[in-house]
């Protein structure tokens, strides 16, 4: 199973970098016999090595991964443009940050990796968790958001020519999943889920001419 959510870890330089990343995890990782709560004990990364997620915990090996229903901070932490950036907090185990409008939290630091392949595989154990509010739940335009989201961190895996632009083939599919997308957000979203997939449909069809931005 993968939970959706955001992970905050430090630069090389000490600066907080917030981006989405799924926890990969198996129901022996959700901990049921260990923790009263049954929160998870453990989980995997899968970012890409070119990732700044990546490099930072290469570097510094602890970082918060959070859950939750704020799905206009996910698009802007998709691409890279979290304006204004939220709230946060020291962690209590490891040095990181805690996203205070967070639903969920938890405290991790990297014990494993394999780096064989282009993403890598970073094992990652829970030193601490904590529940910041209830989660409000997602909605069809929310997973819609979500969805938009995931496809805005891949441009960079669609063909490209050789000016390094989108082929046509490339473009129809981003249009196609769009429109098919902001049916649902156009039925069930509310202002903010309007929001943050207007800001992901005009990043991920402005990458049509433009070189791909870094990844998160």
């Amino acid at each position: 199973m993968i939970l959706e959510g955001l992970v905050t870890t430090l630069t090389p330089e000490g600066q907080l970098h917030l981006a989405p990343m799924g926890a990969l995890l198996s129901p022996q990782d959700l901990g049921e016999h260990d923790r009263p709560d049954g929160t998870m004990r453990r989980f995997l990364l899968r970012p890409f090595q070119t990732a700044q997620t990546y490099r930072n915990l290469r570097q510094h090996s602890e970082g918060v991964f959070h859950l939750t229903d704020d799905v206009l901070l996910l698009a802007q932490a998709a691409i890279g443009k979290v304006e204004p950036f939220p709230a946060v907090r020291p962690a209590a185990c490891v040095l990181g940050y805690i996203v205070e409008d967070a639903c969920r939290y938890y405290e991790f630091r990297i014990v494993g990796v394999d780096d064989r392949q282009e993403r890598a595989c970073l094992e990652a154990e829970v030193l601490a968790a904590g529940r910041l509010r209830d989660f409000l739940g997602f909605n069809r335009a929310r997973h819609a958001v979500i969805e938009a989201a995931i496809l805005a961190t891949r441009i960079h895996l669609l063909p490209r020519d050789a000016h390094g632009r989108l082929t046509p083939a490339a473009l129809r599919q981003i249009d196609e999943e769009c429109r098919r997308l902001r049916a649902l957000v156009d039925k069930t979203g509310g202002p903010r889920e309007h929001a943050a997939f207007d800001l992901l449909c005009h990043y991920v069809r402005a990458q049509g001419s433009d070189q791909p931005d870094q990844q998160q």
